[in-house]
């Protein structure tokens, strides 16, 4: 088992005190499945205050033959349920007492947690038998009753005993495992899934904030289409995101069904959030939530704006508005931050341009005006994911690239693009007795489109000279 050092150190330490420590949960999974580990999980017969105490006394921080302390503290994070979190040196670890639960009345957490037990009985509390191994430090053995290790060697998620026992005891539980799937991609037993429609009313009472993250952990997997498939097969769609759901059957094709768009609105989405995990364009990393969000959420609109075309297709007339009006209906309930609602909804109600050669720089710097400047970059990942989504076909590398190309200019010439970049202020125009109020901001608005139509008259002397002519003719109407 290849062990971090430091973990194997603050190990000794619990041994040394004569306690016993497990690597435990997703570390020993990730070890078993890679060869390594990012995040590590300890259980203990120690209880939470003698880790408390361990990590805490002048003693407890030191190795030996070292004189200097070493920098250790633990945060009492879920210490009514045996959970510590240990900061040792350079790592985080959670560290949580042998333990057994009871009573579930909440659907989420236990009522009553019992301490003493032994490690086997510690894992069968847990939730999948791929997170259900411990390895005891510092050098094993492994302890596996529930074939762990076999599960990991054939990438299957299985539950720990009875699914709907498992999932009774926590209803977020169908959706780790859905983000499982496509985080690992590993298959679900069979067993897991039949359980999971039974439950749905259990999940539904889980707090939404919790919904959120398992969806965002999806979002930035490689392949969500996995989990979302899941979740459509199983009915967690329906329940959690029933707007998503209604697009599965809505058709986009044109004529005689050999249109532009091959699939349906809900695979058309699924296979762009795909090609958002994977592009790298802008992002080394992958594309941030709030471009991967609208990916999934940009032609939700569609379920409820189909109309026949008259020629054996469909229209969807305005089906960008009224995505952008779901999606944030949507990420409100999922109570998601103002200001990633926004770029959210900002990308989705620009999508739809239609750029064309002979579009004048003013119509350009009009477009960048409307989109922001910060929101070119995922307003093109958008794009490039919709593209995918159409056609299951990687979009060249020259897509849309003589209009970034085009922004790219006009930005690089720093015209005026908004207020603040015009060459007179409100200062400027009470000077020439303009008064304060609604008119000034009327015509600084009017002062704007003239220079975005020609850039030479953004000087103070121009702008003065038409701002007058323009209140003349307020005063005179």
């Amino acid at each position: 088992m290849n062990i971090h050092p430091t973990v194997k150190e603050a190990a000794s330490i619990f041994i040394n005190a004569g306690k016993q420590v497990y690597l435990v949960g997703g570390a020993v999974r990730d070890i078993l499945r890679r060869g390594r580990a990012n995040d590590w999980d300890l259980a203990t017969d120690a209880k939470p205050e003698e880790v408390i105490e361990l990590f805490s006394r002048p003693k407890g921080g030191r190795t030996a033959g070292n004189k200097n302390k070493i920098r250790s503290f633990v945060i009492p994070t879920g210490i009514k349920h045996g959970t510590v979190t240990l900061h040792y040196r350079d790592l985080k670890m959670e560290v949580t007492t042998f333990r057994s639960e009871s009573g579930y009345s909440n659907f989420r957490h236990p009522d009553r947690v019992s301490f003493g037990v032994s490690m086997e009985e510690d894992l069968s509390r847990r939730d999948f038998t791929m997170n259900a191994a411990a390895y005891k430090l510092p050098k094993g053995p492994l302890v596996d009753p529930f074939d762990g290790r076999g599960d990991i060697k054939n990438s299957l998620i299985r539950c720990v005993g009875n699914p709907l026992e498992r999932f009774s005891e926590d209803a977020l539980r169908p959706m780790r495992a859905m983000r499982f799937a496509s985080q690992l991609n590993f298959n679900v037993d069979q067993n897991l899934l039949d359980a999971i429609p039974a439950v749905l009313p259990l999940t539904k009472m889980v707090a939404v904030e919790r919904i959120r993250d398992e969806m965002d952990k999806i979002l930035v997997t490689d392949k969500p289409s996995i989990a979302l498939g899941l979740m459509e097969k199983t009915g967690l769609l329906e329940l959690l995101i029933p707007e998503l759901a209604a697009c599965r059957g809505v058709k986009q094709d044109r004529v005689n069904n050999s249109g532009y768009h091959k699939f349906d609105v809900l695979d058309h989405s699924l296979l762009g959030s795909d090609y958002a995990s994977i592009d790298r364009t802008y992002y080394e990393g992958g594309n941030p939530l709030h471009v991967r969000l609208a990916v999934l959420y940009h032609d939700i609109g569609k379920a409820t704006t189909a109309e026949p075309d008259g020629h054996g297709g469909w229209t969807f007339h305005g089906h960008d508005r009224e995505s952008s009006k779901i999606a944030r209906k949507i990420l409100r309930r999922f109570k998601y931050p103002n200001a990633l609602i926004e770029k959210v909804c900002i990308l989705i109600d620009e999508h739809m341009f239609n750029y064309q050669e002979n579009w004048s720089d003013a119509a350009v710097r009009r477009f960048i005006i409307r989109s922001g400047e910060e929101n070119l970059r995922d307003l093109y990942s958008l794009r490039r994911a919709d593209a995918f989504g159409t056609t299951g076909i990687e979009p060249s590398s020259s897509f849309l690239l003589p209009m970034m190309n085009r922004m790219e200019k006009i930005l690089s010439e720093k015209k005026a693009l908004s207020l603040k970049d015009l060459a007179v202020s409100g200062k400027d125009l009470i000077k020439i007795g303009i008064s304060p109020g609604k008119y000034m901001g009327i015509i600084l608005e009017e002062l704007l489109n003239t220079v975005i139509e020609d850039p030479e008259l953004n000087t103070m002397e121009k702008l003065l000279e038409i701002a007058e002519k323009i209140n003349n003719r307020y005063k005179n109407n």
